[in-house]
């Protein structure tokens, strides 16, 4: 009896490791950093212009196709600064949308490229836009390199236009030392954002982290107990989205500008997924998805009025190979 008992034990944490090994495999949420040129100098940036490289639309739709087959749901197009290629950007939206029929297409911008006119044509295939501000204080946006004095300005009109569009409108904050002791809660009761993430500044290996890399963002950089302060500041804010290193270092499963996926602990990158596949890609770097699943990365990703499948909010469990 205690044989079969245990036999019955040993199968099932087989069964429950094959299980998570296989869900560590879906790429369900891919944020596709297709270029790395900016227009911004943020001194803290994490994906610095260290080439100039883009993809041709015909590789790139390839490679989300695979991406696609292998069970992502959500794409987030960043840069770098996206809106610096606006015909490639509008053109790869539509394809993830009419083609691929994602669940969630976003885009990280830094807002200062964005025309009235690509968001009232691309509008109905763009679930989220998600504008960069770190501060509502414009001397320290210029401070941190983000702009010349109209962030501000130019983030409220976005939000109007978001609205006014039916797209879900989403602010990202870098909590560093210029803007930790900074109280947002008015700009942000006003403003209204979906999702208001809040993320520690990040060092990582070989982007910016010495006077040999393109940026250095030691001068940025906060201790936790500061960026809990700043949370706990806000904390009356239902749309706040907290991201500490502890959760963000390492969750993020990002495709370069050669459709490789990125490695944030240490290793290469792996190959690019149109020469190995996707599963072969990433099996050759480490994604962790428990962080991702803590800090929220899934959630209600589709905007009003359209059909959702298994990826958002509560999905994604049943996906596998």
């Amino acid at each position: 009896m205690w044989l079969l008992s245990l036999i019955i034990i040993t199968l099932a944490s087989l069964t429950l490791l094959f299980t998570r090994r296989s869900r560590s495999h879906v790429p369900i949420s891919v944020n596709y950093h297709f270029t790395r040129r900016c227009n911004y100098t943020c001194g803290f940036c994490f994906h610095t212009a260290s080439t100039s490289y883009i993809e041709s639309p015909d590789r790139a739709k390839q490679a989300l196709q695979l991406l696609a087959q292998a069970g992502m749901k959500k794409l987030n197009f960043a840069g770098g600064e996206p809106f610096l290629y606006p015909k490639f950007l509008g053109e790869m939206i539509d394809f993830c949308k009419e083609n691929l029929h994602l669940e969630s297409v976003s885009i990280v911008t830094n807002g200062s490229l964005i025309k009235e006119s690509f968001l009232r044509k691309y509008a109905k295939n763009l679930d989220i836009l998600a504008v960069s501000c770190d501060s509502f204080d414009e001397a320290t946006n210029i401070q941190i390199g983000r702009g010349s004095g109209d962030q501000v300005k130019k983030l409220y009109q976005i939000a109007e236009w978001c609205e006014k569009y039916g797209i879900l409108f989403k602010i990202n904050t870098v909590v560093n030392r210029l803007n930790h002791r900074e109280d947002m809660n008015a700009r942000i009761s006003t403003l209204k954002p979906f999702r208001w993430k809040c993320f520690q500044v990040l060092i990582v290996e070989g982007e910016n982290d010495t006077e040999e890399t393109l940026r250095n963002g030691h001068k940025f950089t906060i201790s936790d107990k500061e960026f809990e302060g700043f949370c706990e500041r806000h904390k009356g804010q239902s749309c706040l989205v907290p991201e500490p290193n502890s959760l963000m270092a390492k969750s993020y499963l990002i495709l370069d500008e050669y459709l490789r996926f990125l490695d944030r602990a240490g290793k290469q990158p792996s190959r690019p997924i149109l020469e190995v596949g996707v599963k072969k890609a990433l099996e050759s770097v480490f994604w962790d998805e428990e962080a991702f699943l803590e800090r929220g990365g899934l959630y209600d990703w589709v905007k009003p009025g359209k059909e959702k499948g298994c990826g958002g909010g509560e999905g994604g469990e049943d996906l596998d190979w």
